[in-house]
């Protein structure tokens, strides 16, 4: 059948709603992915597609799981699952905003990408030394083809022993604590493959180790596709992300920003996962 019309953004959007509600409606769709522990996608065709898996925990950084979900989620026939240590909302750092964990950690014993974001000092801290977290990021990191982290979710990936003897990138301001606290080479780079773990730079890097990440998974020309499709084309008014080229009092300026974005008396009232 062929369409005359002219597609637009709100036509596709009205499309998909009106697909979804019919899916829904009919029982395929609604229950979730997760079949015996494994997370898999179902392809219109019926094969089946990458299953991305984004660990959410208390004080994660905002855009270090969602900016890559929104790419990866693009990727032909692929799911994106948010999953915590239980079902339910986890707040970010900030404590403004929470997202949904889908599933629980005790529900996937299976992913073919791992993404685990970084955070603040109390929430990458919090999660390093979450054992339980370790335990279950290393028994997953067994068979994903991928494993990958932004900002200081680097850390965690140290703390849980993945990234002994590699090299990798982590917030510019952890990097020394990184390489000096664990067996890591950091690169000051904004993504950094070293065999099948890809580590991201600070918050918005995840963006374009995602999209590196889509290549290595479909091709680039879907990758390609993708940044198009999400329009990524940071055209930022300022030249001051690089901190290489930054001097020291935007340095401590900006630590003391999102240092008083995450202070207690900002977020102590509202609970991590209400």
């Amino acid at each position: 059948m062929r369409h005359t019309h002219t597609t637009t953004r709100r036509n596709v959007l009205r499309g998909t709603a009106a697909a979804t509600a019919a899916l829904t409606a009919t029982g395929t769709i609604g229950a979730g992915t997760a079949h015996a522990g494994i997370l898999q996608a179902e392809s219109p065709a019926g094969g089946r597609g990458p299953s991305i898996g984004v660990l959410l925990y208390d004080g994660y950084s905002l855009l270090d799981p969602t900016g890559p979900a929104e790419v990866l989620s693009r990727l032909p026939d692929a799911t994106v699952t948010m999953i915590a240590e239980e079902r339910g909302p986890v707040r970010t750092d900030t404590g403004d905003v929470a997202v949904l964990a889908e599933r629980s950690i005790a529900e996937i014993d299976h992913l073919d990408v791992l993404l685990v974001p970084g955070a603040g000092d109390r929430g990458t801290v919090g999660a390093m030394t979450n054992e339980n977290l370790l335990k279950w990021i290393r028994r997953i990191h067994r068979h994903t083809r991928w494993t990958t982290s932004v900002c200081t979710g680097s850390i965690v990936l140290a703390a849980a022993g993945l990234l002994n003897g590699r090299r990798a990138t982590t917030y510019w301001a952890s990097a020394e604590y990184l390489q000096s606290t664990f067996d890591v080479t950091y690169l000051p780079q904004r993504y950094v493959h070293s065999g099948k773990i890809i580590t991201a730079a600070g918050v918005s890097a995840g963006v374009d180790m995602a999209l590196y990440l889509a290549s290595l998974i479909a091709d680039d020309d879907t990758a390609k596709a993708i940044q198009l499709a999400v329009e990524y084309d940071p055209q930022p008014p300022f030249g001051s992300g690089n901190a290489a080229d930054a001097d020291p009092q935007l340095k401590e300026r900006a630590l003391r920003l999102l240092a008083e974005s995450q202070s207690l008396s900002r977020t102590g009232s509202v609970p991590a996962v209400p």
